[in-house]
């Protein structure tokens, strides 16, 4: 016969009671059955527990060694039970994620969100940076996941397909572009512009589609965010180029216009990226799949 977990546990309540009958009571089980449980205990064990007499059963030294170690038993399996619990609520862990600008603005808060719900057990640590930043990071190990946009970053990644954006022309109400429905680079590269952070695909973007124009691109100034390029864009200092669903966010309350830019690769595909031996984290792996089914709806 194998030890009972409900037999230590009632044990440990005789010690902590002082009566076998106390010890039932609490257990809300009859002194009776309570009994014949300490006696098969003491069975399983080969040792006596208590000594029985007219006063009582008085506990052997026996018994004060078993205590100890069926408290530690009973914390042990309650400590099994409350983390398989988590399991089933969610993976336990932490996830570590980085993400360009657009990723965060456009798609990430609602995904995060729903994640955070799905499984409360895993904490996810998000870093904006540039794309090239980011494939270093997860090559060097010092992320989990990236999202970024696609190019030529080494062998050493591997991506996935994650969300398609489009890039748009942002123009203050007044602009002479503003009320254009699409407008190609070569004709927004005769404005000034405001410029997206040095490094960044987008910028990166702009500069080679300028020496492909012929053109100077007139960079104004250059920020850090796309509401620092949509307040600079509001107040007369140039357009801009930013995702549609980040442009999303400012029309209305900064008073611009969003215009169709009319190149092929406004169209754009931003992936998950992670590293080729496709070695990751049982918590980072769940957000991975999340990521690429859930639409945050």
């Amino acid at each position: 016969m194998r030890l009972d977990p409900l037999s230590l546990k009632l044990f440990v309540a005789v010690m902590e009671e002082g009566t076998i009958a106390d010890a039932a009571a609490r257990a809300h089980i009859a002194a009776s059955a309570a009994s014949r449980r300490i006696r098969e205990l003491e069975s399983v064990l080969g040792t006596p527990l208590f000594a029985r007499s007219n006063r009582g059963a008085e506990a052997t030294p026996a018994a004060f060694e078993l205590l100890d170690r069926a408290r530690a038993v009973l914390a042990d399996l309650d400590d099994i039970a409350r983390q398989m619990a988590a399991h089933s609520r969610g993976a336990r862990g932490q996830v570590r994620i980085t993400a360009n600008i657009s990723a965060i603005t456009q798609f990430l808060p609602a995904q995060l969100q729903s994640f955070a719900q799905a499984h409360p057990g895993v904490q996810v640590h998000l870093q904006e940076r540039i794309s090239s930043d980011i494939a270093r990071a997860v090559a060097d190990n010092a992320a989990d996941v990236g999202i970024l946009n696609p190019v030529r970053w080494g062998p050493q990644l591997a991506f996935l397909p994650y969300r398609r954006d489009e890039l748009v022309v942002v123009a203050p109400a007044g602009h002479a572009l503003a009320r254009r429905r699409a407008v190609t680079m070569a004709e927004a590269l005769d404005h000034d512009f405001v410029g997206a952070h040095p490094g960044s695909a987008i910028n990166n973007r702009l500069v080679q589609a300028a020496g492909e124009a012929g053109k100077p691109l007139r960079l104004r100034i250059q920020v850090t965010s796309y509401d620092a390029m949509c307040l600079m864009v509001a107040a007369g200092l140039g357009i801009g180029v930013m995702p549609r669903g980040s442009a999303r966010l400012y029309l209305r309350p900064l008073k611009i216009r969003a215009v169709a830019l009319d190149e092929p690769w406004a169209a754009r595909m931003l992936a998950l990226c992670l590293r080729a031996d496709g070695v990751l984290p049982p918590a980072a792996r769940l957000l991975v799949e999340h990521l690429q089914r859930d639409d945050g709806a």
